[in-house]
């Protein structure tokens, strides 16, 4: 049984969807600057529980936004539209901002492996849904018209709190002028009535605006999901405000709840510290790279702390990621060619112990270390199949680079003088080890099996 920590309820839970495919709703990235590796973790973490569901049979119907519009510069609703800003720093269109941010962000999941949602939905494609969805909650009451546009009324919503907090722990209200027009000043906007400058707007029932930033992803998932939501995930910063908005409008609009797990990652620090541009330590992949990292060396990084608890990124710390996966990956090769046959009994246990870990709330750190014991055991075809079964969850190319590639008559070569070898046919092993040592290719024996190197 999978177990997930519930951020509702405060508590871990046995998984159990409402139907026959899980209906997953990933918040995703506003598209106005470069994704750093501290977003890549919330995708990562997305990536992590669609493939555990997987690996246990289950099929996924799973949503991700992309926000194109409408994300204001304070969660709180202050300040201009996100995309606005790009654009006049950039001197290009917000629909141009758009859609170079959006081809990089699906570059870099591309890059970490990320198993993506069926569905990439943009706010901009869905405004006329936005629009029937406030209108919803206009009619039954739960929204008001200002002079600066459509907000909800969170009075009208007796739960309001129970993700984030209390309302009066709220940091949102600090934030937030007191305006004559609004019911309570944590009420938040559903649409904004845009001035005439303001380049992003559509034509509404209430005059030219554009949707507020929390509005797309429930319509986003009652359009693509339903009513009913098994796991909505997003960062650990978007409980108290974002997705607290999300749970109201969307319960008020059906009139039942509709997430049943909501889900949250802890933040990725930097040196002990948070990422910031004035500290000049929002790294991104290309910067990893920069410095002799492979994206694979991060997503291994990110596997050896729970996402619940924050993690400490270093470059003394991806070095040992980096460390850790090559010799991972090289003593899983070194089972390939094993000749050793293991015990059925013994796999079955660890692939019990493999299952038990990952469905446990995805203890990944847990996982490596079954991972590690499995490795141990004397060479063996059965073991490399096994760990490729849990690749299906790990998400690593265990092939050999291009560059470091074993040619197939190197392979050829060595599985014939292992043959001869095992044939006591020594001479001819001993003819062969130097025909491989001329090309430049060194062969490692053990009792079980053999591993092919480079010699330079």
């Amino acid at each position: 049984m999978v177990k997930f920590f519930n951020s509702l309820t405060r508590k871990k839970e046995d998984f159990m969807p409402h139907g026959d495919h899980v209906k997953m709703y990933s918040c995703g990235p506003t598209v106005y600057s470069y994704p750093h590796i501290g977003n890549m973790r919330a995708y990562l973490f997305m990536d992590n529980i669609r493939r555990v569901l997987k690996y246990n049979g289950y099929k996924l119907d799973g949503v991700i936004n992309i926000t194109d519009v409408g994300h204001l510069t304070s969660d709180a609703d202050e300040g201009e539209d996100k995309m606005m800003v790009a654009s006049q720093r950039e001197h290009k269109s917000p629909w141009e901002i758009a859609k170079f941010y959006t081809e990089i962000f699906m570059q870099e999941v591309k890059r970490l492996n990320i198993d993506m949602p069926e569905h990439v939905v943009p706010a901009t494609s869905v405004i006329k849904d936005i629009i029937a969805f406030v209108q919803g909650l206009l009619d039954k009451g739960y929204a008001y018209q200002t002079s600066k546009g459509i907000y909800f009324d969170i009075n009208k919503f007796p739960g309001y709190g129970k993700l984030g907090g209390a309302v009066d722990q709220k940091k949102a209200g600090a934030r937030i002028d007191v305006d004559d027009e609004k019911h309570s000043p944590y009420d938040f906007v559903l649409w904004v009535k845009a001035p005439k400058e303001h380049i992003m707007q559509w034509d509404s029932p209430w005059g030219r605006g554009y949707p507020g930033w929390h509005i797309e992803c429930s319509v986003i998932g009652n359009k693509f999901l339903g009513e009913y939501i098994d796991i909505h995930t997003g960062g650990v910063d978007h409980k108290t405000i974002h997705h607290e908005n999300e749970i109201a409008q969307s319960d008020s609009l059906c009139a039942h709840q509709v997430v049943k797990f909501w889900m949250h990652v802890e933040f990725l620090q930097v040196d002990g510290g948070k990422m910031g541009k004035s500290l000049n330590n929002m790294y991104r992949l290309d910067d990893l790279k920069n410095k002799g990292f492979d994206p694979e060396d991060f997503r291994y990084f990110y596997f050896m702390a729970h996402y619940s608890k924050q993690q400490n990124f270093t470059f003394e710390a991806l070095k040992g990621a980096q460390n850790s996966l090559k010799a991972f990956k090289m003593a899983v090769r070194s089972h390939k060619n094993g000749q050793s046959n293991a015990c059925e009994s013994q796999l079955e246990n660890y692939r019990q112990e493999f299952l038990d870990a990952v469905n446990d709330d995805l203890n990944m750190p847990k996982a490596l270390a079954v991972c590690q014991k499995v490795l141990k055991e004397e060479k063996s075809e059965q073991i490399y199949q096994l760990m490729m079964e849990f690749n299906k969850i790990l998400g690593f190319d265990f092939e050999e680079k291009a560059e470091n590639k074993i040619p197939q008559e190197i392979e050829d070569l060595a599985k014939q003088r292992w043959q001869a070898k095992q044939n006591r046919d020594f001479a001819k092993a001993d003819s062969m080890r130097e025909e491989l040592a001329k090309k430049g290719y060194v062969v490692k024996d053990s009792k079980d099996g053999y591993v092919i190197e480079k010699a330079w």
